[in-house]
């Protein structure tokens, strides 16, 4: 399941559930929508561990889900359709209609800031869940990085959090993307390339945004998780910081912009990354799995440390 950054782990299976159930019964309205006639009672799903109502197809469902995530109501989208979409892709539930599905959020990167943002951490899912299962093919996850990539180094708005829309989220939801991607192993060196620079890319863009809900954290990760694959040889796990290197160095006296500050926290949390290693959430287990070590580490750790250096010249 995709980290969300309000809820993690056992939380979405437990104590959250109830917490929506009582946030929806008192103002919100029920969950219940029909489709071809019969309604689906998501309250009743969520109460429930997310059990998939008896007789109904999944392929329905799914669709139903989709369509809830289109919502700018986040009680509906957030709290409700993107938690059932993850909670279900990644116990196995939606295995068989995973191309489908997937190609439905690919299709929603085009749509309005609320929808873009979680078909790109919907979408994530299904790629960890191609990851794991193999059900898909080659040519169409690629067909979807290729989406996301446009997608996510294009965006302009990077709210974090909206006071009518809820959750927004484009950096972090696109860096939980890119995790998602850099974990599949239908991506070889090349693509993987391509993922460092396309973070490198969202993390120079100027758009005035200062990161203030764990966006740095989630692209650290992201970055990190793309470099434990050992087809990454260290040249090319270590040459896109050259560019915020330059980029850093470059900085004139005054007022840190967004972009920079932005790019030296998510530096200084790769760092720890890099030195602790990697660990991935397992819905399998509901757990994280021990963590995985980046096999250029070292490097990684010195080239970092090179750009933190810049303005942290009491670095050590």
């Amino acid at each position: 399941m995709p980290l969300r950054s309000h809820r993690l782990g056992s939380t979405a299976r437990t104590v959250l559930p109830q917490l929506l159930i009582f946030t929806i019964a008192k103002g919100f309205g029920d969950r219940r929508l029909a489709q071809n006639g019969v309604v689906t009672d998501w309250d009743e799903v969520l109460g429930h561990d997310f059990l998939v109502p008896p007789g109904r197809p999944v392929a329905e469902l799914a669709g139903e889900l989709l369509t809830m995530l289109e919502s700018p109501d986040p009680k509906i989208r957030d709290d409700t359709a993107y938690l059932v979409l993850a909670i279900w892709t990644g116990r196995g539930v939606l295995d068989g209609h995973l191309a489908g599905i997937g190609d439905g959020l690919a299709g929603r990167l085009a749509g309005p800031i609320y929808q873009r943002t979680f078909a790109a951490i919907s979408l994530a899912g299904v790629v960890l869940r191609d990851a794991s299962t193999g059900e898909l093919d080659d040519g169409r996850v690629l067909g979807w990085l290729d989406t996301f990539t446009s997608w996510w180094r294009q965006e302009t708005d990077l709210r974090g959090w909206d006071p009518q829309l809820g959750w927004l989220h484009a950096a972090a939801h696109g860096a939980d993307a890119l995790r998602a991607f850099g974990r599949s192993p239908r991506l070889a060196a090349p693509q993987l390339r391509d993922l460092l620079d396309l973070a490198a890319d969202r993390l120079l863009a100027d758009r005035g945004y200062l990161f203030a809900h764990g966006e740095d954290d989630r692209i650290a990760y992201a970055l990190a998780s793309v470099l434990t694959r050992a087809e990454l040889p260290a040249s090319a796990a270590a040459s896109w910081l050259g560019r915020l290197h330059d980029a850093i160095a470059d900085g004139t006296p005054g007022p840190v912009p967004p972009w920079a500050a932005n790019t030296l926290r998510t530096l200084a949390s790769l760092y720890i990354f890099a030195d602790r290693g990697v660990a991935w959430y397992d819905p399998q287990t509901d757990a994280f799995a021990p963590p995985v070590r980046l096999p250029h580490a070292a490097e990684l750790k010195d080239q970092i440390a090179a750009v933190l250096r810049l303005p942290w010249r009491g670095l050590g």
